[in-house]
């Protein structure tokens, strides 16, 4: 049930930790949506505001250059009516007569044709006036044919004076039909453009690099920036320079080559803010979940090394009970030589239990640093020879032997001598205890630069690649499937590694599967 719960544990944090990068991303886009639609709306209306100032800008021009010439003429204007108008309303129950009379007079310039280059002598611009009259009777005694002429009016009121209207209109019509003859280049110059639209953006909170570019019919214009080039999404237009007929004849594009660049940056705090925090929140989860499948580890390595213990303790008590039992009987305890064999089976028994003890607290202190370990000189191959007798007894119970191949020239190094015979001696019974047949051992030294190598080869199990990586860790023991007679709690080859390490070295295996092992010790020589 409890590895259930801790299964399901994991995927529920599993997914919310996922659930939350998905939120994140699906925020970021969004807010990368949003603001490209902020920028579309900002670019429009600027290049909006850029074609009606365009426009507004050549009608000033011509405007001005319209009335210094009108003014330069120098002549009395010809005028003309060309239209009158008369209304006369009465109030039957008032008696009152309101009489409204307007004619529009239009005056004629001819002037000289330089303002629009023509081939004519000269050319003819109107004026438009008004004049307008309110009068107001008080009376009924007018009649409709003669009223201006006999009575007078008790009320009236005259304006006069220039028809904007008019004029404005006549000179939209003409000047954009004069300017539509024109080429674009001659309507508008590079500089003034980049001007224009830089102002603009700036004023709209537009702050990246653009290029633009005028459009005639689909085809590029000599008005454009040295770099424009269309890109369908980074690429706005506008109609500019429309005819009186509402004919679009030129396009006004700008393209934003950083765009998403510049949009990018717009998020860049926030963004940064939140990959952080979920970086944190990544490394914290993935901390505690190596945590918690860590110490799942620990209690299982820790329980199978009580039970190793446990097993490694309780044949030597067993067996010591045995011996004290049957000296305690009479017929044996008569017999000195049972005797001592009984109490030599103790001693011997006594020795492992606490060889088995000091082999815990040896790698408990190795890791606290407690333990002095004094290094002389010493040849490492006499060091070997001495692990070898240690061994001797029960590689000749099992039948087997150890064959030596001593290559190397140089074999002084600075050693504990005790120590670093156990670190031999460990990996011997380890050789030994994982052969289910009869074990066959082969030693080899070698010199490599100034480095001392010690390979210890068996016939062994083998072990997998991930028991490779994890064999020189404290408490662990590999799983030997049907060989039960392998005992041991995991110490061995964690002390091997905290010895070598301590001299200076490395200690390594290589082992394939049902082919054996070797272990290979590095030791530096001396100099």
């Amino acid at each position: 049930m409890n590895r259930i719960f801790f299964r399901l544990l994991v995927l529920l944090m599993s997914l919310s930790l996922i659930g939350i990068i998905l939120v994140q991303v699906y925020w970021f886009n969004s807010s990368f949506n949003n603001n490209d639609e902020q920028f579309k709306f900002h670019v429009k209306q600027v290049i909006g505001n850029v074609a009606e100032k365009l426009e507004k800008q050549e009608a000033y021009n011509f405007y001005d250059r319209y009335n210094k010439l009108k003014d330069s003429t120098g002549r009395i204007p010809q005028r003309e009516d060309i239209m009158e108008f008369t209304l006369v309303q009465k109030n039957k129950k008032t008696n009152k007569t309101i009489v409204y009379s307007n004619s529009i007079i239009s005056e004629d310039y001819k002037i000289n044709p330089s303002f629009s280059n023509g081939k004519k002598d000269d050319l003819k611009f109107k004026n438009f006036n008004s004049k307008r009259t309110t009068e107001i009777y008080n009376n009924n005694s007018i009649d409709n044919s003669g009223y201006q002429k006999s009575l007078i009016p008790d009320v009236k009121i005259e304006k006069s004076g220039n028809l904007d209207i008019l004029d404005n209109a006549q000179f939209e019509i003409s000047y954009k039909d004069i300017a539509s003859a024109m080429p674009i280049q001659e309507r508008v110059s590079n500089d003034v453009l980049y001007k224009l639209i830089k102002k603009e953006l700036d004023e709209n909170g537009v702050n990246t690099h653009f290029e633009f570019g005028v459009y005639s019919n689909g085809l590029a214009t000599k008005i454009r920036s040295d770099n424009f080039s269309y890109d369908k999404d980074a690429t706005y237009s506008t109609p500019i320079f429309t005819d009186n007929e509402g004919i679009e004849k030129y396009k006004l594009l700008v393209t934003f080559p950083n765009k998403k660049k510049f949009l990018l940056s717009e998020l860049v705090s926030i963004t940064v803010l939140s990959i952080i925090f979920t970086l944190i929140i990544l490394i914290a989860y993935t901390s505690a979940l190596n945590q918690l499948i860590r110490q799942r580890q620990i209690s299982e390595i820790k329980t199978d090394f009580i039970n190793n213990m446990t097993h490694e303790f309780k044949t030597p008590i067993a067996t010591i009970n045995l011996a004290l039992d049957a000296i305690r009987n009479p017929r044996i305890i008569e017999d000195k030589d049972k005797v001592f064999k009984y109490l030599e089976m103790i001693r011997e028994e006594n020795k492992r239990m606490h060889a088995q003890v000091e082999n815990v607290l040896r790698i408990s202190k190795l890791e606290k640093k407690e333990l002095d370990i004094i290094k002389e000189s010493i040849d490492a191959q006499e060091v070997i020879e001495d692990a070898i007798e240690h061994v001797n007894l029960i590689l000749e119970d099992r039948g087997g032997a150890i064959d030596l191949h001593f290559d190397a020239t140089r074999t002084t190094v600075l050693l504990n001598d005790f120590h670093f015979t156990n670190v031999i001696v460990n990996i011997l019974e380890n050789a030994i205890k994982y052969t289910p047949g009869v074990p066959k051992i082969e030693i080899f030294t070698e010199n490599i630069k100034d480095m001392l190598l010690i390979k210890v080869k068996d016939n062994g199990l083998g072990m997998s690649k991930v028991a490779q990586k994890r064999v020189f860790e404290k408490f662990y023991r590999e799983h030997t499937g049907d060989l039960h007679n392998v005992k041991g709690h995991g110490l061995g080859l964690a002390y091997v590694k905290q010895i070598v390490e301590d001299h200076n070295g490395q200690v390594y295996v290589e082992s394939e599967k049902g082919k054996g092992s070797t272990f290979i010790i590095k030791i530096p020589l001396i100099n």
